[in-house]
């Protein structure tokens, strides 16, 4: 702080001048203590300056008894998984009282690399909702399937320096930690020399690979899916995020691993949330609440929220209500029984009430840069064949709630050909992913199960992480014209049937994002979930599009699809489809 604004501050707290703001018969949350208590808040130039009831101001804000709450921290997420670029980003998960993301922009990198990158970070400053980036760690996230981009260490080092960007994102490649891969620890290093946080990503890693995974600095981990797991990565150091997204929910799963003594290495996250999602629960402020419902102390909830995300990332002007903090809170009627954000406040400004944005930010970004294209090379019907020499395959088994899968061995059907054939009294079918990016010609074609559609095909560009184009279906014939659809539109999502295309949501900005607002999104999302769930027939224990996007991502276990093949993740080879 400099002299001149210090000495202003002082002269206001001694009755020599006035505050901007101060907000009365308010409940404050301190997240030191883990205690409430009553007081007037005044700020000055965006920064909380005091508690005294003696502080005169410009303006005073009634909060009519209810809590004042610092605003909350999502600590990991991936703002391309809300299909909205930042500024429509900010606009839906502000009146929810998030404040600040940690965003990891890995999705628009694996598609326009660093042109993503730089896009995320001009479209996402002057928001509301300020947006700390980290830099992507793993682009592609294996050498076994082809992304739009490589991310090699030298492009690390500038970014680095970037105010903005906190530090080198999920560390997804753990084998090549453990095992001291060179252009991994080149990577690690840029980090380790910038004096920034790793982000882990390592699900399932015990003893000695964790002792090794944490030496090295990988110090959060949003993939913990047991009790007994948070504890042991907590005890090696690690901040444990409570993760509620659209498919991953580890909320409840985790809550018996935490307790005062350890409560305060946890955070919040949500890393991949759907816009109806967003809209019909809200944001990371879900998961909070849902976790005081289920008994977490909600004063510990807010610290986990809040105080202990900005410690983790370095975030020293927030997460907490006193002086010298940016004056980023929200009011909530409740406490106990989860929160509800009336009004949130940016830097002492109203920015939202009732759930909705007042205050719009950002700038103007160019996306010319990062607009969606497909490269596709020579796709026809025969593309998709999938011969069998034996009547027994390899499956994958999708299970509900998760992005993990099975690794089935199945009876199925073949022709007349001994080509794969769909039966009616079994719940397997094709699926397809074709390299989108360079127009290689590349594409992986293998057969899942616990999907439930019966009728029609379903593709989209969102593909984690590659984000190549993924395609499921019945038929040959209507799944070469869902990704037609998706050429047409230069990406998104689309839903066809018995040869005639019944929707596709546009998905402009890489094929991931749109300039359209939640609202608009959100009720397309609804539209195309209830085609494919009432018209297709696709189970509806799954969300039919995230749960899909998951099928290529060959980092979480077992079997999952690439455009190089069917991929084992546990063996991390590529399997062939016959058992």
């Amino acid at each position: 702080m400099e002299r001149k604004k210090a000495e202003e501050i002082i002269d206001i707290l001694n009755g020599k001048g006035k505050a901007d703001l101060v907000v009365k018969n308010a409940k404050v949350v301190d997240v030191y203590n883990k205690e409430v208590f009553e007081s007037p808040v005044a700020v000055k130039d965006g920064l909380i300056i005091g508690f005294s009831s003696s502080i005169e101001a410009q303006e005073e804000f009634d909060a009519e008894g209810k809590y004042l709450i610092p605003g909350l921290i999502d600590a990991h997420c991936h703002i391309e998984s809300s299909h909205l670029t930042p500024p429509g980003y900010s606009d839906a998960v502000v009146p929810n009282g998030v404040t600040t993301v940690i965003a990891d922009p890995h999705e628009i990198a694996n598609v326009s690399g660093l042109d993503g990158i730089d896009y995320m970070l001009e479209a996402s400053a002057g928001l509301p909702l300020s947006v700390f980036i980290m830099f992507p760690s793993c682009v592609p996230a294996t050498p076994f399937e082809h992304s739009g981009a490589t991310l090699t260490s030298e492009s690390v080092g500038k970014y680095m320096e970037n105010e903005r960007i906190k530090g080198l994102g999920e560390m997804m490649n753990y084998p090549g930690v453990v095992s001291g891969d060179d252009e991994v620890l080149k990577k690690l290093e840029k980090a380790w020399k910038a004096g920034k946080i790793i982000d882990g990503h390592a699900p399932d890693l015990t003893g000695r690979d964790l002792d090794l995974y944490t030496f090295a600095g990988c110090m959060t981990e949003h993939e913990c899916s047991r009790p007994e797991e948070l504890r042991e990565k907590v005890q090696k150091g690690m901040y444990v995020m409570l993760r509620e997204g659209t498919s991953c929910k580890n909320v409840l799963p985790l809550l018996p691993g935490v307790d005062e003594r350890n409560s305060g290495r946890i955070l919040f996250a949500t890393d991949d949330r759907q816009p109806t999602t967003i809209l019909s629960e809200g944001a990371v402020d879900y998961g909070v609440s849902l976790a005081i419902r289920n008994g977490l102390d909600p004063l510990y909830a807010v610290s986990m929220a809040t105080l202990n995300a900005a410690e983790c990332y370095g975030l020293s002007d927030r997460g907490a209500i006193s002086p010298g903090k940016r004056a980023d809170f929200f009011l909530s009627k409740t406490l106990s029984e989860g929160l509800d954000a009336d009004e949130v406040f940016v830097s002492g400004k109203l920015v939202a009430k009732g759930g909705k944005i007042l205050e719009k930010g950002g700038t103007d970004a160019s996306d010319e840069k990062v607009k969606g294209s497909l490269n596709i090379k020579n796709l026809t019907l025969g593309s998709f064949r999938l011969p069998l020499g034996t009547g027994k395959a390899k499956v994958i088994g999708i299970i509900p709630g998760g992005v993990v899968t099975e690794l089935l061995e199945e009876d199925v059907g073949r022709d007349s050909d001994g080509l794969w054939q769909y039966e009616e009294d079994r719940d397997i079918l094709k699926l397809a992913v074709i390299e989108r990016h360079k127009g290689t010609g590349n594409i992986g074609v293998g057969l899942i199960k616990g999907y439930g559609l019966k009728e029609g095909a379903v593709a989209t560009t969102i593909s984690h992480d590659s984000h190549n184009v993924i395609v499921v279906g019945k038929t040959d014939e209507d799944m070469l014209l869902a990704v037609n659809a998706l050429e047409d539109a230069g990406g998104g999502i689309a839903i066809v049937r018995n040869g005639k295309v019944l929707s596709v949501q546009k998905l402009e900005i890489g094929g991931l994002m749109t300039k359209r607002s939640l609202d608009e999104v959100a009720k397309e999302i609804s539209k195309m979930t209830r085609i494919a769930h009432d018209e297709l027939g696709v189970s509806e224990k799954i969300d039919p599009f995230m749960t899909l996007s998951f099928m290529a991502l060959p980092v979480i276990p077992r079997l999952k699809l690439t455009d190089s093949g069917l991929f084992d993740v546990a063996k991390f080879e590529f399997v062939p489809i016959e058992s």
